[in-house]
């Protein structure tokens, strides 16, 4: 007899906005991996609906996550759904949900963003996309990965900002939906590779905008793309 196959959005024990929003974690997650923005599982994605947060787990690599694989904590980091451990990184995410309006984070490893991190304390503004992430991005300074200590670096980072590096590790970015998360992290990525590539040429030296022009660029940008 054929085996039953069963919608991929049918998950025992989750709502369908919950399953749904998993699905498009889970895409997102994978999305991070082909594009080399993180190596095996290292990185990680979470989602919020009402007050349950949806969050990759723990060493698991996101090519056999499946759609009973759901992981999800409450706002205080307790497990609400799912078996599987939550990704070590949890205090981050959380942290960056009760201190701002996000309904997305994605944390990566990318490799010219890391790079920048070990380098300076902020990436300097080299192309008006800064402004799209609410200014010059900072860098959180170093403390060990998945501690309350670096979750507290991390905020002071993203004080009016929706993304920032963190020091030799990586960048935390947040956004509306996780469409506009990654996308905000893959610019963030974008722009270091400029940066490193622009100060690399010998005896000369990028040409970085003022922040009013950076400003200037967020307002417009806020209202790029088409209308609803």
């Amino acid at each position: 007899m054929a085996e039953e196959r069963r919608d991929p959005r049918d998950v025992r024990g989750v709502g369908a906005e919950e399953a749904d929003a998993w699905r498009e974690l889970v895409d997102t997650a994978r999305r991070t991996v082909s594009d080399g923005l993180v190596v095996g599982t290292s990185g990680n994605v979470s989602v919020r609906v009402a007050d349950t947060v949806l969050v990759t787990p723990s060493g698991v690599p996101y090519d056999r996550l499946t759609p009973d694989d759901v992981t999800g904590v409450d706002l205080d980091g307790r497990q609400v759904l799912g078996s599987l451990v939550p990704t070590s990184e949890l205090p981050m995410h959380l942290a960056v949900y009760r201190s701002t309006d996000a309904r997305a984070v994605v944390h990566t490893h990318a490799v010219h963003a890391t790079a920048v991190s070990t380098l300076v304390p902020e990436l300097p503004a080299i192309h008006y996309m800064t402004g799209a992430l609410g200014g010059v991005v900072r860098v959180a300074p170093y403390a060990t990965y998945g501690t309350d200590e670096l979750a507290e670096n991390m905020l002071h980072a993203l004080a009016d900002r929706s993304a920032c590096l963190l020091q030799n590790h990586g960048t935390i970015v947040y956004g509306a939906t996780l469409a506009q998360a990654y996308d905000r992290t893959a610019q963030l990525e974008w722009m270091c590779h400029l940066w490193l590539t622009a100060r690399a040429l010998p005896g000369l030296t990028p040409n970085l905008l003022t922040e009013e022009q950076v400003a200037e660029a967020g307002e417009r940008l806020r209202g790029y793309g088409q209308r609803p």
